[in-house]
């Protein structure tokens, strides 16, 4: 095993391995980034979705991608999958250091963990956290066992990094990576007047689906004492009732369609505040780095680092009166949403971007070794 103690603390000396389920177009710049931190190369080990997932797939520029075959599995209700490939591709490669993802329903990965063991290579768990268990329940010494097989943990986010600390393991080698699809700004901060132009304009950016709650957004617009200009952008399975709905309640409401990179950049110029009123969404990190303040559900734990009383507001899924409240707050006061704007922006510049994602692997992956 070679030593890289003189390894720089922004540098991976070794070759690194990294598994993940499927890849999708939002993760590329994150995985070309970290492969260009890596002075060994990068090998990318990634299936394909199933086809109802509708995840759009990328294609790594700097990081060796290598398809995996992705065998998807249901038991009971319960989803697993195994990779195919995964020990051809190991012993391929040759990894010094190996990263997955720490989810113990991917069934290759034991067999992965005990192949870089047994040629004293190290492994690292990329995951959430893990659940909330009693000291002596099954479940959580079967994910005791689980995370016990890493060398370290990256975690998305404190709190899963607080979950893995209370399974037991040890603190010291448990890494906080800011879950992050956008890059640090290379503009200065969008100006905005200290007015609304005409009517205040709220935000909503991607698919439309019923877990993203937009028919709350909807209603709660119309409820509002003074009216808002409203702008959907996303596609989806759930827009022909929405737009139905639309034209009952907010018929003002504009449904834009998709719109991708750069297609975006004059919705976000254009809004005064983002709004994510249901679960998932990555636009959210790319609002921000425009400069504004959001409003979004509190979802796996990676909104309580991002969004912040200095910078939005967090409310529970699924409650529409605290959807409402927190948008006639918002809008209240011009001053101090521009004021969470800027907190938003500095938050993406100096905190947590995929710069400063891959900063965190990297430092795991030498401390590791």
């Amino acid at each position: 095993m070679r030593s890289f103690s003189n390894t720089r603390p922004e540098t991976y000396a070794g070759r690194l391995a990294v598994q993940q389920r499927v890849l999708p177009g939002y993760r590329v710049p994150f995985f070309d980034l970290l492969a260009e931190s890596c002075a060994g190369g990068m090998s990318l080990f990634a299936g394909k979705a199933r086809a109802e997932e509708m995840i759009a797939s990328g294609k790594t520029q700097v990081a060796k991608y290598v398809q995996a075959e992705n065998i998807h599995l249901f038991h009971r209700g319960l989803y697993l999958c195994y990779q195919q490939g995964f020990i051809n591709w190991l012993e391929n490669w040759n990894p010094d250091s190996l990263i997955v993802e720490a989810n113990p329903r991917y069934l290759a990965t034991p067999f992965a963990a005990r192949w870089m063991r047994a040629r004293g290579k190290k492994i690292i768990g990329w995951g959430l956290g893990a659940p909330r268990v009693g000291a002596r329940s099954v479940k959580r010494q079967f994910w005791f066992s689980f995370v016990n097989q890493f060398d370290a943990l990256i975690s998305y986010s404190q709190r899963g990094a607080d979950e893995y600390a209370a399974l037991g393991f040890p603190r010291e080698r448990i890494f906080v990576a800011h879950n992050s699809v956008s890059p640090k700004p290379a503009s200065p901060i969008a100006q905005r007047p200290p007015t609304f132009d005409l009517r205040p304009t709220l935000l909503f950016v991607g698919r439309l689906q019923s877990r993203k709650r937009i028919d709350s957004l909807l209603k709660a617009c119309a409820a509002l004492e003074s009216r808002v200009r409203l702008i959907i952008v996303g596609d989806g399975p759930d827009r022909a009732r929405l737009e139905s709905i639309a034209k009952e309640i907010y018929p003002s409401a504009e449904f834009i369609g998709a719109k991708h990179g750069e297609e975006l950049k004059p919705y976000f110029l254009q809004a005064d505040l983002f709004v994510l009123p249901g679960t998932g969404g990555l636009a959210v990190q790319e609002a921000m780095s425009y400069g504004l303040p959001v409003i979004v559900a509190k979802g796996d734990g990676t909104q309580d680092d991002l969004v912040r009383e200095e910078n939005g507001w967090q409310i529970e899924p699924e409650n529409y009166d605290a959807l409402l409240s927190a948008l006639k707050n918002a809008l209240t006061d011009i001053a101090r949403l521009r004021s969470m704007g800027a907190e938003s922006y500095r938050i993406i510049s100096e905190e947590i971007n995929i710069q400063k994602m891959a900063e965190k692997f990297v430092q795991a992956l030498n401390a590791v070794q």
